[in-house]
């Protein structure tokens, strides 16, 4: 057993990028995990702190609400989202999406 670990390990092949709906799973599984902690950072925060947001968050960080309403997962209700999980290659294209970066790695 431990020689067939070994070569197991030894093998230098390059391995295949996971999947990019794969990812954009794991991703909205994690954020979901992290809400049952406590509340996201805010938009706010999250520029603050140098990342970038996406279009649709940036109406709700420019909308003059309370911090609370700027902390949900906003990528829950965008259709982004949706055809990430489901498809390898979807079209979406905006800036600072993170399913979109998911396609491009």
């Amino acid at each position: 057993m431990e020689r067939e670990f070994r070569s197991l390990l030894a093998e230098s092949g390059e391995a295949e990028p996971a999947p990019s709906s794969l990812k954009a799973r794991l991703y909205s599984m994690l954020v979901h995990k992290q809400q049952k902690s406590g509340p996201l950072a805010s938009l706010d925060a999250s520029l603050a702190a140098g990342h970038g947001i996406c279009v649709f968050e940036k109406l709700v960080q420019i909308s003059p609400v309370g911090e609370r309403a700027k902390s949900p997962f906003f990528c829950e209700v965008c259709h982004a989202r949706v055809l990430a999980e489901h498809f390898d290659h979807p079209p979406i294209f905006w800036d600072h999406c993170p399913y979109v970066k998911f396609q491009e790695s």
